[in-house]
């Protein structure tokens, strides 16, 4: 008899029932054909198991007909193998929680506590502006300024005032108009220099001798003031006559109605590092803002000393000045922290090659995929390196984490529309889980070499390969271990970042945490599938019916030699395939 012109049926495939395109057309052909003319599909003197397991074993291990093992040995044992790994990564999570609890007596922890006091009391009174107050301080320890957009009325200069006493140093003032002059900012000049033919200005109380500095409609500045500010912005530096001084100005927080119109502003607009729209109270928090208005009104309408700014200050829902001074004192903040903060977080905090891959993607994106483009410059993307740095030092860690990125939400959009844009983009990469297709990736190779190797049969071949699969299920374990107990979730978000405000980490944390939950379910199915082969990897038949899915993606992409040394012939091209001889 001459041989079959198929081997694809439940007799000759390994794994019948992946619905290979061999077998499909087999099944078609088949149903036409008599039970005496499929009999004759079949080898004399053959059983079909032995048929089967020869011929997948290949040409150098067709004297094993036997199977050493069946199918419920080698899943039991995968189970056991994927329980062990599962209770190691239990363990891991349990140390590395004991150690986040002793890691508390390290000298951040109580910059940490202080910080938090910080927050709490420039929040206080205030209703709906948690974010834009953490951004502030935040501005602040990294000594970089903030913009503020929005509408007047919504406690904008307020935010500044209270940076100024939280900080305890020379506090600056100004609304510019169209029509406003250098001596409005920078002093005026000096009549007895003058007269030494000195063009000197008197700066104190003026923006040069300012730590802390609040200009409101800071884009309606002319050219006569733009590049002297421009010059104190960035380098801290003032030309005041014919001498270069370094002037003390820590954070200046500027206000505006409106974006900047035309492109001379533009160098003036990238000096601002952070950028927020400030929006009205939404109506959930209105009870709160008209209580604490109406009390603070009653307040201020008691003392004679308070005037009409006192009034304004109650209308946001700010608290006097006597009272946040108190509570400033109690915080204890200085201005030798700021500092300290800013030198440490430079030199013990690491930035990962992840995170720099993200910047340059996040770039790219930005810049190439978005319409209209948003430009990134190279200050501003040096600058955000920082700004994540100084975060993730008073967050009590010593390398900037991939959730420190979503600080750039803030940071890299050109307009206000483009900021949800760029969470969106944020927190997508952050649960893609681009390790777990290179991973998977990683094991249908190893799932072809298998295949492939089935030839010679080797035992070095087999060795090498246990020794790989053995290698990934521990970097699937370690991947599993660095997304944290899955009743967590994201929640750890929340209470690991200090810069995100309550209402945008619980966002983050609905948005990440079913994304995560995909990512683990894959992790974990990788997983399983790897403690298949980490002991002793089963024989190729018994592998098939284990990994129906990989030796389908096999079948489809494999070279048309290498399936056929498997046994998996085409059926040739005849008018009657099934005819007999």
């Amino acid at each position: 008899m001459r041989a079959p012109p198929v081997q694809c049926d439940t007799q000759w495939c390994p794994a019948p029932c992946v619905g290979c395109a061999w077998r499909t057309r087999h099944c078609q052909l088949v149903q036409s054909v008599p039970r005496h003319k499929k009999r004759a599909v079949q080898p004399a003197g053959r059983t079909a198991r032995a048929s089967a397991a020869s011929d997948v074993q290949g040409t150098g291990a067709r004297s094993q007909p036997q199977m050493r093992r069946t199918f419920a040995e080698v899943r039991a044992a995968a189970e056991a193998r994927m329980s062990a790994l599962m209770g190691d990564i239990a363990q891991r999570l349990a140390a590395s929680s004991g150690g986040a609890q002793s890691a508390s007596a390290d000298p951040t922890a109580e910059l940490r506590g202080r910080l938090e006091a910080a927050i709490e009391v420039m929040q206080e009174g205030l209703v709906e502006r948690d974010t834009e107050v953490r951004l502030l301080l935040l501005a602040a320890l990294a000594g970089e300024h903030i913009l503020y957009l929005g509408p007047p009325g919504t406690a904008k200069s307020e935010l500044g005032r209270r940076l100024a006493q939280l900080y305890d140093g020379p506090f600056f003032e100004r609304l510019l108009t169209r029509f406003s002059v250098p001596e409005e900012l920078f002093g005026p000049l000096s009549m007895r220099a003058l007269e030494d033919d000195r063009y000197v200005r008197q700066t104190d109380g003026y923006l040069p001798a300012a730590s802390v500095a609040f200009i409101d409609e800071v884009f309606k500045a002319n050219s006569a003031i733009l590049n002297t500010l421009l010059t104190i912005l960035n380098e801290r530096l003032f030309d005041n006559g014919a001498d270069r001084v370094r002037v003390p100005l820590v954070c200046l927080v500027g206000a505006s109605n409106e974006l900047p119109e035309s492109e001379e502003l533009d160098a003036l607009y990238d000096r601002f590092l952070i950028r927020r729209r400030v929006a009205q109270v939404s109506a959930e928090g209105l009870p709160a803002l008209l209580n604490g208005s109406a009390q603070a009104l009653v307040l201020a309408a008691a003392d004679p000393g308070d005037g009409a700014d006192g009034a304004g200050s109650a209308i946001a829902g700010a608290l006097s000045d006597e009272d946040f001074g108190g509570r400033q004192r109690r915080v204890s903040l200085t201005q030798q922290d700021f500092a300290r903060v800013r030198r440490q977080a430079a030199s013990a905090v690491a930035v990962p090659e992840e995170v720099v891959d993200l910047l340059a993607d996040l770039r790219e994106h930005l810049q190439d995929k978005c319409e209209p483009p948003v430009y990134v410059s190279d200050r501003r993307l040096v600058k955000a390196v920082a700004l994540m740095q100084v975060a993730a030092y008073t967050s009590g860690r010593s390398v900037v984490s991939l959730y420190d990125c979503l600080l750039l939400q803030h940071v890299l959009w050109q307009r206000p529309d483009e900021a949800p844009r760029i969470a969106d983009w944020l927190v997508a990469r952050l649960a893609v889980g681009d390790n777990l297709k290179s991973l998977d990736y990683s094991f249908s190779g190893m799932f072809s070499r298998a295949m492939n190797s089935s030839a010679d049969g080797t035992v070095r071949a087999a060795a090498d390969l246990t020794a790989d699969v053995g290698a990934l299920a521990g970097v699937l374990a370690a991947e599993l271990a660095a997304m944290g107990a899955p009743a967590a979730g994201g929640a750890a978000l929340a209470g690991h970042e200090l810069w995100l405000g309550r209402e945008e980490a619980e966002a983050l944390v609905a948005a990440i945490r079913p994304k995560q939950a995909n990512v683990r379910k894959g992790l974990e199915e990788l997983l399983f599938e790897a403690a298949l082969g980490t002991e002793e990897p089963p024989e190729l038949l018994l592998l098939t019916q284990l990994l129906p899915r990989r030796w389908s993606a096999y079948l489809r992409s494999a070279p048309v030699d290498d399936v056929r040394r498997l046994s998996t012939r085409k059926v040739p091209a005849t008018s009657a395939p099934y005819a007999t001889p």
